[in-house]
């Protein structure tokens, strides 16, 4: 099958689960139950875009399809400002704040964490790629371990909130809060849509792309400042869902031909809408509630990684 093809498939697929999501057990009281169910949807579509389009191309930066932005640590610094917010302040401090608040400073401090990085990292223009990866590996594990400390000092009760975090949510959603990462996710892709062209020579790697004209450090910088801000906003609106860009991303590898990124990107982002809404479908209509979305896409992108490392060490 050709992947023009297999593009109208994902797109059918994805217009499919989005119908059935969004009329299922309506039972006539549609004032209520839509507005609710486009909320979640935009959440959806929001979040599945900016985690496969920030996977792929961090992937296509590394040269390595088993890597996910959240080795850079913004996912273990996420959780570690909400344990610190309610280890200083307590639980009724971060139940008080204003969802916009919250999110403004997810968004800053990751954005400040990823700067640092960044000042630390690029201020030669001979830095390797795999350094950073190293720096965010110690980081974030620095990162969970403060976290982990921190939250068996908390009582119980206290420690359920923290809880929740750790989890991504598509309910309860802020319709001004989405609206704002909707706004942030669009001026990052205006940002770095010219340099999409260059991710396709940057497939062949580092010293080809050099050989053929791609300004590789200028590139790498600027990709990774859109990626570490994709991951922060996504992760500050709904919570870490760590597992999701790796799954959908090497499921589109297997399933397209091409390595125009154009394509690949847009697969990608029809999948991860499907894994979403089809997940979603599953945890309230199979599950009554009993787990949460984050808990299912971990659990098999979790296994599909293992598997994946099973086969590359096989290979």
């Amino acid at each position: 099958m050709r992947d023009s093809l297999k593009l109208i498939l994902l797109a059918v697929i994805a217009i499919f689960l989005i119908t059935v999501f969004l009329t299922i057990d309506g039972s006539g009281n549609w004032d209520y139950v839509l507005p609710r169910r486009v909320k979640k949807l935009l959440a959806f579509i929001l979040t599945g875009a900016a985690i496969s389009i920030s996977t792929v191309v961090f992937q296509t930066m590394t040269n390595n399809k088993i890597l996910t932005p959240s080795l850079i640590g913004l996912d273990a610094l996420y959780l570690l400002i909400q344990t610190v917010i309610v280890f200083v302040f307590g639980s009724a401090a971060l139940t008080s704040m204003s969802k916009n608040v919250q999110f403004s400073l997810a968004v800053g401090l990751m954005a400040l964490f990823a700067g640092m990085l960044y000042r630390l990292l690029f201020q030669k223009n001979s830095t390797p790629l795999y350094l950073l990866l190293l720096v965010g590996v110690i980081c974030g594990t620095f990162f969970s371990s403060i976290s982990s400390f921190l939250q068996r000092l908390l009582n119980p009760n206290e420690f359920a909130v923290v809880q929740d975090k750790m989890f991504a949510s598509f309910n309860n959603m802020n319709t001004d809060l989405l609206l704002t990462a909707i706004v942030l996710v669009v001026l990052i892709l205006g940002y770095f849509y010219r340099d999409f062209a260059y991710l396709d020579v940057l497939t062949l790697g580092k010293e080809h792309a050099i050989n053929l004209g791609v300004p590789y450090q200028r590139l790498t910088k600027r990709l990774f400042i859109a990626v570490a801000l994709l991951v922060a906003i996504s992760t500050a609106l709904v919570g870490p869902v760590t597992f999701l860009g790796l799954l959908v991303s090497n499921i589109t590898y297997r399933m397209l031909r091409t390595f125009r990124h154009k394509t690949v990107v847009t697969a990608t982002v029809l999948t991860s809408i499907s894994a979403l809404v089809g997940g979603q479908l599953v945890v309230e209509r199979v599950f009554t509630f009993s787990t949460t979305l984050s808990v299912i896409l971990n659990f098999v992108g979790g296994l599909y990684f293992l598997y994946m490392l099973l086969k590359e060490n096989k290979s």
